[in-house]
């Protein structure tokens, strides 16, 4: 065990009745690479690693350093393409040197925690910061009663589409999921796309069942529910898969080359994205400014609000980090601190975790690229509507991958993406019986 506080089968023991409600249980564990953590002593000069993707981190970064000359940052970039970050992250562990902090989504926390990587910041004065959070996004990374990563952004999700084209082809902004096929078929008697189904983006199809009612993890005791093929999700997937097979969208990845291609060029029409989006709509396609803008999400139901989350980030501390006050303390201030707000905004992080500090004009640096529209009140109420009940289980990191496999060889073979439910509902629930969990259908 690791000298940095209790291990992993204290940390996620058997209880659902966790401030998460969450059932991890887990056996044996790893060190972490735990070193002894220390104090740091008053003018001692100390270095600390942090992994990062975020666009513009590097700035936020700069002004700690120049304003904290005592711990320095050592700011590392990582892919963050098809899971890199998570798999170097993950070596990094199982080798004993892992960074001291790292940038984590919300939904792959409880990987690392079943590595026993994660620090439990309580003993750090956790609690003392909790509330300048949004109450929801704290809770994602509680467990067992441990806090074991800091909130940084969320992903709302809407609908960036391109005005100019939308009005010169008579295509209404579609406020159903009913009237997105029938804007889709118009866009594509024009030659365009309105969108890409990306087979390896797992998350934004998570998003997708999210905003249509799934629940693909429960927990029942100290026990797992696991439901993928729920039926939220078959209605999801039938939806996308009636869209590729009137070969109405494409299937390519999305944010890679080729898609860059057609939204600078205009034959992607709309992108399905989340509140970051607009800073990677801003950097890629610069001789569209002006012609794009924000709709909420089309509805299954008329007159719906629905919402859903893509993405969302997390500030996390790793348990082999010596200086785990140092750590916790900068992990707050990125996160919270005004002039780092605005800066991580500018460069398109998400939608800030922190309830004070920023304002909607902050996020809205981009409005000329959008018309001068005030996007950000669509975003807002997007994040007014995710449902907050949706948990997220362990290993999903994994089960992205399962699911980008599974659906690009349903698209090779033309199987049923219901079909692509069914073999990852099965893998995940071996995943999670291999990892010494306890799992049960939903």
């Amino acid at each position: 065990m690791s000298s940095n506080g209790p291990d992993r089968r204290a940390v996620l023991g058997g209880a659902a009745a966790t401030a998460a409600g969450i059932a991890l249980a887990g056996c044996g564990g790893s060190d972490g690479g735990g070193k002894k953590p220390v104090a740091r002593r008053k003018g001692e000069k100390i270095t600390l690693t942090f992994w990062s993707w975020v666009p513009g981190i590097e700035k936020p970064v700069a002004l700690w350093n120049r304003t904290h000359p005592d711990v320095r940052i050592a700011l590392e970039k990582v892919s963050a393409v098809n899971g890199a970050q998570y798999a170097k992250m993950h070596a990094a562990v199982k080798a004993g040197n892992p960074p001291d902090l790292a940038q984590i989504e919300y939904p792959v926390v409880p990987s690392f925690l079943l590595d026993d990587a994660l620090l439990d910041l309580g003993p750090y004065g956790a609690a003392r910061v909790r509330r300048r959070f949004e109450g929801w996004q704290w809770q994602q990374s509680v467990f067992g009663g441990g806090v074991f990563a800091i909130p940084q952004a969320s992903g709302p999700m809407g609908l960036y589409l391109r005005r100019d084209l939308f009005d010169r082809w008579d295509v209404e902004t579609p406020e159903t999921w009913d009237d997105y096929e029938r804007a889709a078929k118009a866009v594509r008697k024009k030659g365009a796309w309105i969108e890409t189904f990306a087979p390896a983006n797992g998350n934004r199809f998570a998003g997708y069942a999210w905003q249509a009612g799934a629940r693909w993890f429960r927990t029942r005791d100290d026990t797992w529910a696991v439901h993928i093929d729920d039926e939220p999700t078959r209605r999801v997937a039938d939806y996308w898969e009636s869209l590729v097979r009137q070969k109405l969208i494409k299937t390519i990845p999305d944010r890679q080359n080729a898609w860059y291609k057609d939204i600078q060029t205009g034959t992607m029409a709309s992108w399905l994205g989340a509140s970051w989006g607009d800073a990677l709509l801003v950097g890629n396609a610069p001789d569209t400014a002006g012609k794009w803008r924000v709709a909420p999400l089309p509805q299954w139901k008329k007159g719906g609000h629905a919402s859903a989350n893509w993405g969302g980030s997390t500030t996390s501390v790793f348990k082999a980090t010596a200086y785990p006050q140092d750590a916790m303390d900068f992990a707050v201030w990125l996160n919270t601190d005004p002039a780092s707000m605005k800066l991580l905004i500018a460069g398109g992080y998400g939608w800030p975790s922190a309830t004070r500090g920023w304002t909607g004009a902050d996020l809205e640096g981009q409005r000329a690229f959008f018309g001068g529209q005030n996007y950000s009140e669509v975003f807002a109420a997007a994040g007014r509507a995710v449902d907050t009940s949706w948990q997220w289980g362990p290993a999903v990191d994994t089960l992205y991958q399962r699911l980008g496999d599974a659906f690009t060889a349903a698209l090779d073979d033309r199987t049923s993406f219901r079909s692509v439910l069914t073999t990852v509902q099965r893998q995940t629930l071996a995943d999670l019986k291999d990892k010494g969990l306890k799992v049960e259908n939903g």
